[in-house]
């Protein structure tokens, strides 16, 4: 049995979904966003929640009984409250700023990198060393924070770069002379 997979997704008000077939269609306050399981699950919607059950009990319809129902509460996560990524530079000059739909970073380069955000995300930067990343589409808000923070990881010795907030940097020691 599927800990994860056998509790319901409760829909909180505001929020409605539809089945139809294997697809599941969910909209609320921020916007809508759909899924479509596979032919190994069976998706119901009963007393206000949606409920996943496995269709046999193969090891391939378990596992992918508890990752629907996981996609189907992010999509609800998604469309009620949205998700949010943190980010925060470190180093001398190294700073963001946001123009139009697009967000300029200075990181010690030669030159600023520009960096185009996707529709359906949104980038702030409340002040110059922070960048919030935010959106109803949990992987594409993932995705687009690793892509921002790629273009200058923090490095181990003086801790400079683009890190997520609160991340841990393991830091070492230089040379010793």
């Amino acid at each position: 049995m599927s800990r994860i997979g056998k509790k319901p997704v409760a829909l909180p008000s505001g929020v409605t979904a539809d089945i139809k077939g294997q697809t599941v269609e969910v909209k609320g306050p921020k916007g809508t966003r759909s899924f479509t399981a596979t032919d190994l699950v069976s998706l119901e919607l009963e007393d206000g929640a949606v409920k996943v059950t496995p269709v046999n009990k193969t090891k391939v319809a378990r596992q992918q009984w508890g990752m629907t129902r996981t996609m189907v509460a992010n999509l609800v996560t998604g469309v009620s409250d949205g998700f949010k990524k943190e980010l925060e530079i470190q180093g001398v000059g190294y700073r963001a700023q946001i123009q139009g739909n697009t967000l300029k970073l200075a990181l010690g380069y030669s030159h600023d990198v520009n960096f185009d955000v996707p529709a359906g995300i949104t980038v702030t930067c409340p002040k110059q060393t922070e960048i919030i990343v935010e959106g109803i589409d949990q992987q594409l808000v993932g995705q687009v924070a690793a892509n921002i923070r790629e273009w200058r990881g923090p490095e181990p010795y003086k801790g400079k770069g683009i890190r997520y907030k609160g991340e841990f940097i393991f830091r070492k020691e230089g040379k010793k002379k």
